[in-house]
């Protein structure tokens, strides 16, 4: 069994492993210990500013401070960062083009316990509706660390999305390139694509294998990691060479990675389609495969609807 880490404590170590290597400042809104922004903290606390509840604040304070000409990472919960701050997200932040990090913790229905009300199901929809930011879903710690410096180097304002549960490795930090835009092919397949994020790509991955080895289907798999600006190219080729393409992730079925792989697909390379996801309804309470197993987000149900999506292509 592969090593399992929370995208978000690997969010926390990242910010304090890059701190010695590049000048950027951090801000939280009360809740630096579940960001695991306290990491950086402790180790650069003169970087670091805590503006407790006001998540608006921090966001405004973050374009001042970035208008200045700092790197700014900006962390609250998913509910928060992309909800109760939207508005200085799209005007302070995104309509001057400025240098701010917004990473958001505790996204989707994997936040489990705590219920509807923090379990943001929105946030990509939210946000890629936004001009001029790029937004990106990790699917591990190891891209996680590579998605931060990414946002380092690269000017302007990012959205990150990141969980509270823990989930498996799958990239060797060695070997592994984070590319920008750039979707990632995890299995190669000639009867279908299932392309997801975040934590929906264990599941994907555990259904190829599972039909490959018990109803001899070969699904490609793939790691759309940067939904926007999302990987056409891949995209389109995958359509083509497959003839169908299921996606998954952990949002609404509305606006998330599934829209954004469906607007690239009927523009330019039309196949049958299905979209798995939070059907249009706010999460409950519950640990998070209770969860995964209420909205159909197991890898069960992937193996099942990529059977229904292959019988479309007859």
């Amino acid at each position: 069994m592969s090593e399992i880490i929370a995208t978000r404590e690997a969010y926390g170590k990242a910010l304090s492993e890059l701190g010695n290597k590049y000048q950027f400042l951090v801000l939280d809104s009360d809740l630096a210990e579940a960001t695991k922004t306290g990491i950086f903290k402790k180790a650069f606390p003169d970087r670091f500013f805590d503006f407790g509840i006001a998540e608006a604040n921090m966001i405004g304070t973050a374009a001042g401070l970035a208008a200045c000409g700092n790197t700014v990472f900006a962390s609250s919960f998913a509910m928060f960062a992309a909800g109760r701050a939207f508005e200085q997200v799209r005007n302070s932040v995104c309509y001057p083009k400025l240098n701010v990090k917004i990473c958001a913790t505790h996204a989707g229905l994997s936040v489990g316990e705590d219920g509807a009300t923090h379990q943001c199901l929105e946030d990509i929809g939210i946000m890629r509706t936004i001009p001029n930011i790029t937004v990106l879903c990790p699917v591990d710690a190891v891209e996680t660390k590579a998605a931060i410096e990414a946002a380092i180097l690269t000017d302007g304002p990012f959205y990150i999305r990141l969980g509270r549960m823990g989930v498996p490795i799958i990239n060797d930090e060695k070997t592994y390139k984070f590319e920008l835009g750039k979707g990632v092919t995890l299995k190669e397949g000639k009867d279908i694509t299932i392309i997801s994020s975040g934590s929906m790509v264990f599941e994907a991955l555990k259904a190829a294998e599972t039909l490959e080895k018990e109803d001899n289907i070969s699904a490609r798999v793939i790691n759309i990691h940067t939904i926007k600006p999302i990987d056409k190219e891949l995209i389109i080729k995958a359509a083509s060479e497959t003839g169908a393409i299921l996606t998954v992730d952990e949002h609404n079925i509305m606006g998330g990675l599934g829209s954004a792989v469906s607007e690239v697909v009927v523009e330019n390379y039309p196949v049958p389609m299905m979209i798995m996801g939070v059907k249009d309804c706010f999460g409950q309470s519950g640990k998070p495969q209770q969860l995964f197993e209420k909205f159909n987000l197991t890898h069960k149900d992937i193996i099942e609807n990529t059977k229904k999506l292959i019988e479309k292509k007859k």
